[in-house]
């Protein structure tokens, strides 16, 4: 586990456990405007949660690679940790994750939807790439098992 989280997880809440790691993950980018399905992470081990510098991190058992469907050619990578910085429509500092660009990967380190609205969401890159995606092509709908 990096130093960094080691030094302000006196300072979170800390969730332990894929079922609840899933859960707060999608709250989280919820609750700061962004789409729920941004972060498509496995077999999360923890999830922690910084609430007064928005400070965000999550470790899964292993690295994943994920393809959006609505963006074709898109390929995504998450290192087992990624942590970031959340506010308002935006996510900074990111790290862990990583996006395949003609050929070669890209270190994404900040995204954020649009403001005023557009229905926009942009990636920029450790590169200086930015690109722009429909924010519906993040967001999943909760699947809520209906009992008859």
């Amino acid at each position: 586990m990096s130093q960094m989280i080691e030094e302000v997880r006196s300072k979170a809440v800390v969730y332990t456990g894929d079922e609840i790691g899933q859960e707060k993950c999608k709250f989280l980018l919820t609750e700061v405007g962004l789409p729920n399905g941004l972060l498509p992470l496995r077999d999360i081990i923890e999830c922690g949660h910084v609430e007064e510098t928005g400070f965000v991190w999550m470790r899964q058992k292993e690295k994943i690679e994920h393809k959006f469907e609505a963006i074709p050619g898109t390929l995504v990578s998450y290192a087992t940790e990624v942590t970031a910085t959340i506010q308002d429509k935006r996510i900074k500092n990111l790290t862990g994750v990583k996006v395949r660009e003609l050929m070669i990967w890209v270190r994404l380190t900040e995204i954020y939807v649009d403001d005023p609205p557009t229905g926009k969401i942009t990636f920029k890159s450790s590169i200086g790439i930015n690109k722009s995606h429909p924010v519906s092509a993040f967001q999943i709908e909760d699947v809520k098992q209906v009992e008859a």
